[in-house]
């Protein structure tokens, strides 16, 4: 009976080592999988991130034309109107001055009224 029992004892420790190995090859494909899944979930982040920057980019371009326009035809007229203040100070320039020498050389004193 002790040789029995002897050779079910090791026919169960036998069997608890087979499932250990089967649990561990169990937990090492599951965490090869993860790895995986992780690293295909990156690559898909990645490859809709550029995706979406791409489509972006297009999009800007074809809206900054307008604003591109707009900006030149603005710096025209920005020019145009400093040329203009340009040219009506050099062209008043001169009787600015002499109108401010005028005023602070011919002063006229007035005495204070009594009230």
């Amino acid at each position: 009976m002790s040789a029995q029992n002897s050779t079910g004892i090791q026919t169960l420790l036998d069997a608890e080592r087979e499932a250990s190995k089967i649990v561990q090859k169990a937990r090492e494909y599951r965490t090869k999988r993860i790895r995986e899944a992780r690293d295909e979930a990156k690559s898909e982040i990645e490859a809709y991130r550029q995706r979406k920057e791409q489509e972006f980019r297009k999009f800007e371009a074809e809206h900054t034309q307008g604003n591109k326009a707009a900006e030149d035809e603005a710096n025209k007229e920005a020019d145009a109107k400093i040329r203009e203040i340009q040219a009506a100070v050099k062209k008043n320039q001169q009787k600015v001055v002499d109108d401010l020498l005028k005023a602070v050389v011919s002063v006229h004193p007035v005495p204070p009224s009594k009230v």
